[in-house]
Order: C-alpha cells, then structure tokens, then sequence
C-alpha cells in the first residue's frame, strides 16, 4: 500500500511538472480581432 502511495505522488508531480512546462512553451497566437469601442466627450472633463 505505501508503495502504490508513493506512485500515486510520483503520478501527480510528474502531470503537474509536466502541464508547467507545457504552458511555459505553448506560443499562444495574440488575438487578431480588432475592438472599436466609441466613448461619448460627455465622459471626459474639458
């Protein structure tokens, strides 16, 4: 039973070491998509 313990523990390191050096080089594409939002001059102090 300890031994099974000890794999489990090895198990959950090794996915969580491996899921950070995933997300550490994954390129992750910056969105493309263009936001135009138009802000009334009613907002700004003149």
């Amino acid at each position: 039973m300890k031994s099974l313990s000890r794999i489990m523990v090895l198990a959950v390191v090794v996915l969580i070491a491996g899921t950070a050096i995933f997300l550490s080089t994954w390129d992750i594409p910056a969105p493309i998509a263009k936001v135009e939002k138009v802000i009334p001059n009613d907002r700004f102090e003149k």
